[in-house]
């Protein structure tokens, strides 16, 4: 048995298959993950898991070097928002890295999916919770 906190065996092989720059996205139970992308699917109900549980969870076994936000999510939904720039912060001191953040417009947003190894699918319900997370290195 594991003794880290991501227990999902799908999401934690994906997460020890990245390379440097490899990507995965998290998204909300709406957001349409291409054919060709790997959808880890771990929604159970509205609301659980949720976009920063789920976060919390990926980011304890992978190390993040650059994450993309959809605009939409920083302009439409500063609750959630500022919550995963506290968790983005935390993050940083505990890789002792910074991580550089890219907003960008929903639509191009979707369209760099087609690039992510998976795609995880939350039971987040809030419109625009999505993230793109790139793999960095920590040496």
């Amino acid at each position: 048995m594991k003794k880290t906190t991501l227990l999902n065996a799908p999401v934690s092989n994906l997460v020890a298959k990245l390379g440097h720059g490899n990507s995965v996205c998290i998204g909300d139970a709406g957001l349409p993950v291409p054919k060709t992308v790997e959808r880890i699917d771990l929604a159970v109900s509205p609301g659980v898991p949720s976009l920063l549980a789920v976060f919390n969870a990926v980011a304890s076994e992978m190390f993040i070097e650059r994450i993309v936000i959809a605009q939409e999510l920083r302009d439409q939904q500063p609750q959630l928002m500022d919550n995963l720039l506290i968790a983005i912060r935390l993050l940083e001191a505990d890789q002792k890295s910074s991580i550089a953040i890219n907003i960008i417009e929903h639509e191009v947003f979707k369209l760099k999916m087609d690039h992510c190894h998976a795609s995880i699918r939350t039971g987040e319900c809030t419109p625009f919770a999505n993230i793109i997370l790139y793999a960095g290195v920590p040496f």
